[in-house]
């Protein structure tokens, strides 16, 4: 995750309000022949943000308009990407329809919001544009039978760096937003890709999803079970965001897996694993190696460790299991989240080398 900047953070915008504002001003240019710019919109929660437009083009029976999405300070994939919305009339009685354009994706597995074969646009987005093409339809006496083409050029390279292509999504990017504000370093978009991925494993029938840290943890499981691609979550620090999740939509098996360092405080009790949210606590360490029998030189020394692979390390050579303690602990951690839901849990712990060096429940 990119590095917070010092200072009070800009929020940005969702590319469900920029399709909104988009949406707007194209569907009045072609009732009108003007673009509004720049144009309003009132976003679900009250607020009435402006949008300039980058792109405007009028021809007989459709309109086009693209706005930059901002996304303020937060490391946003789809920051700086235009989003256009071109409106078409359409058949008499049809309402509002949806197509994605270039660089948006296509819906292809159940389990998410929007069925498979729609554009991957989802409803609180779908909502806005239907709710301001009413608006507009009713200020110019227009019956708003139209369809909404969105599409954000260079975003199927763009969703290569989202969950898009794990979760079935295909072509492109998702038009996403529930607020229609980004909230800069909330977490709230990775959170909302781990349910989503929940979603998509349950749908599919999968009786195990597996949870990693990063990438190197995710090769492991990978060579440990034949599992789809779908079954495995880029849960990062989210380990709580994760089995709250998993409580109220369980998968009958889950596999956690992750470094030394992130699961000691796992299974301290952490849910969120960031080194700013939470610190690897040495002391605790050092109690459990003398849980395990450790000397007290060892201990001492323990206590001013430079970091939790030293513990690892110590504490491997002197034949204390160290990772298997803290993998079972972090297991405790993982039922006392899923508070009895049907989910059995096995976790993995890592070292920096990519080796299983401690496991339980599984």
């Amino acid at each position: 995750m990119a590095r917070k900047p010092e200072g009070p953070l800009r929020r940005g915008w969702t590319t469900g309000a920029c399709a909104t504002a988009a949406t707007k001003a194209a569907y009045t240019a072609l009732l009108s022949g003007a673009f509004p710019d720049p144009v309003s919109i009132r976003l679900p929660k009250g607020e009435e943000p402006a949008f300039a437009l980058a792109r405007e083009q009028l021809a007989d029976g459709w309109a086009m308009t693209g706005i930059v999405k901002d996304a303020g300070d937060d490391p946003d994939v789809t920051h700086g990407a235009t989003v256009i919305a071109t409106v078409r009339r359409g058949a008499a009685g049809s309402g509002v329809t949806f197509r994605a354009g270039e660089g948006v994706g296509t819906v292809t597995l159940a389990g998410l919001p929007i069925p498979p074969g729609q554009p991957a646009i989802n409803p609180v987005p779908r909502r806005m544009m239907t709710e301001i093409v009413a608006e507009v339809a009713a200020a110019h006496g227009d019956p708003g039978d139209v369809e909404i083409e969105v599409s954000i050029p260079g975003g199927e390279a763009l969703a290569a760096k989202t969950w898009n292509p794990r979760l079935g999504i295909v072509g492109g990017l998702s038009i996403l937003g529930t607020t229609g504000v980004v909230v800069p370093f909330s977490c709230a978009s990775w959170i909302h890709s781990i349910h989503r991925g929940i979603d998509v494993a349950r749908a599919a029938g999968l009786d195990r999803v597996v949870g990693c840290t990063g990438s190197t943890t995710e090769a492991l499981v990978m060579q440990r079970y034949d599992l789809p691609e779908i079954a495995y979550l880029d849960m990062g620090d989210f380990a709580g965001g994760l089995l709250k999740y998993l409580r109220a939509h369980p998968v009958p098996n889950l596999t956690l897996a992750g470094g030394f360092g992130k699961f000691s405080k796992l299974a301290q009790g952490h849910l969120d694993l960031h080194s700013g949210r939470s610190q690897v606590d040495l002391d605790w360490l050092a109690d459990r190696l003398v849980d395990l029998g450790g000397d007290a030189d060892l201990v001492a020394a323990m206590r001013t460790a430079n970091t939790a692979a030293e513990v690892l390390a110590r504490a491997t050579d002197a034949g204390l299991p160290i990772a298997d303690r803290v993998a079972a602990l972090s297991r405790a951690t993982a039922l006392e989240a899923l508070r009895g839901a049907p989910v059995a849990v096995e976790v993995l712990v890592v070292n920096r080398q990519g080796v299983v060096v401690g496991e339980a429940g599984g």
